[in-house]
């Protein structure tokens, strides 16, 4: 009647900050180093063939420490040095209970957490100046939710969802959200079609971000300032068709999603550190569509999907560092890419073996300020893999085989420069103990 798991992990990484060639004479040398722990346990408890009740407590640290690096002697126009360590430590739970019967799927639950943030933001100027500021900062924060859902099925050919969630955030500020969610699906009969809609609305907790100290007094007599960061609330509608067609599957989704204090972030300089802001509104408009076909001969299977999107916004920056600037009709955001296709494959090979690959089309992310889009480009990922016995496989992947290099983004808004990643390729190897 009862089960009891933990699942525990570690993680550290070390980055290089990858330079253009002007910056790489120039001296710079970021790195970026990162720690991840995180524990998870969970008790779930068969109440009877129905109902079950699970507690799941967790606790997460992060901390994410970003040294500049600079070998140059101090000039004239030289860059700006940045320092920024940030650690989060996370401790929460979620308790969940569940009843499945012949026609309902319906749970009821609470998750909440409390965090605390220690924050350490530093910049030094080469240029002579002298100019050199830090601050240190500690942030708390607690997020709670209560929410109620249900699925249900008075037909074979009908299902019905719904459900809420009641959201408390403090942080700065305090916050409450309720966002309700509905949707339906209707199996046409004979032909198998699937027809479904879904509305639901959204509250997403804002980071734990603030500038203060010589920080602060330095961006107000720059003419900018820090606005408390609010949640952000989405509004989506979505509307798909499903054809199953001589085991082929065709599936066909629309969606609008509308968010009032979207997230984005502020790019310092053309370092790896970014402050949080938030965009008064943002919409996304999209129509995606997906192919899957049968397995050839038992053994290979191929699929599609396409996606056609318009990613904009409309307002001033409403939260984070802002000069104020008046914002009025709708602009193309920086991840605006108006065309994206996957065509993938996967083979069964003989001796428990496979070999499976993957080409990728994007048409292009805004240009700058836009509204023309960078040129299309395209990369193709391969991988091969093998089992030994039950336990043991291994696999060699290969991203990007052709080690196309491109500009995928170069946004003067929020975004900074970004290149597409070299051609990488790694080894993975897998032991399945038994339990």
């Amino acid at each position: 009647a009862d089960q009891l798991r933990i699942v525990t992990g570690a993680r550290g990484d070390h980055y290089q900050v990858p330079n253009d060639s002007e910056a790489q004479v120039a001296g710079i040398r970021d790195v970026d180093r990162e720690r991840d722990v995180f524990l998870n346990f969970s008790w779930a408890r068969s109440l009877n063939s129905s109902w079950q009740l699970t507690a799941s407590p967790f606790y997460h640290f992060n901390r994410a420490d970003y040294l500049g690096g600079y070998l140059g002697s101090e000039v004239e126009g030289g860059p700006i040095v940045p320092r920024n360590q940030r650690d989060s430590g996370y401790a929460g739970g979620q308790v969940v209970l569940s009843a499945l019967t012949r026609n309902n799927n319906a749970k009821v639950g609470f998750y909440g957490f409390y965090q605390h943030d220690t924050a350490l933001f530093g910049v030094r100027a080469t240029d002579g100046s002298g100019l050199s500021l830090q601050q240190r900062g500690r942030l708390t924060g607690d997020f709670q939710a209560g929410f109620l859902e249900d699925q249900i099925k008075p037909t074979s050919w009908l299902t019905l969802t719904g459900g809420i969630r009641l959201t408390r955030f403090h942080g700065a500020f305090g916050e409450t959200a309720a966002s309700p969610r509905a949707g339906a699906s209707i199996r046409v009969p004979y032909l198998n079609w699937v027809l479904r809609g879904f509305y639901g609305r959204y509250y997403q907790p804002p980071p734990l971000s603030t500038v203060s100290g010589p920080l602060l007094e330095l961006a107000l007599s720059q003419g900018f300032d820090f606005l408390p960061l609010h949640g952000e609330r989405n509004e989506e509608h979505q509307f798909g068709l499903t054809l199953p067609i001589q085991k082929w599957m065709i599936d066909i989704d629309y969606f609008r999603t509308v968010a009032k204090h979207a997230f984005d972030h502020e790019a310092l300089g053309n370092s790896n550190i970014f402050f949080p802001l938030t965009i008064e509104r943002t919409r996304v408009r999209g129509l995606e569509v997906m192919l899957r076909s049968p397995r050839f001969l038992g053994r290979g299977q191929v699929s599609l999907a396409y996606s056609r999107q318009r990613v904009e916004g409309q307002g001033a920056v409403s939260g984070g560092l802002t000069d104020f600037s008046p914002g009025g009709d709708y602009f193309f955001l920086d991840h605006d890419q108006r065309h994206t296709l996957n065509v993938g494959f996967n083979v069964l090979l003989p001796r428990h073996s496979y070999a499976a690959g993957n080409v990728r089309y994007g048409s292009g992310f805004l240009d700058g300020e836009g509204p023309a889009h960078l040129p299309g480009n395209k990369t193709v990922d391969l991988s091969l893999g093998k089992t030994f016995g039950e336990n043991w496989s291994v696999a060699i992947h290969a991203l990007n085989v052709a080690n196309r290099r491109f500009l995928l983004d170069n946004s003067e808004t929020f975004g900074g420069t970004h290149y597409a990643d070299p051609r990488q390729i790694y080894v993975e190897l897998r032991y399945r103990f038994h339990y």
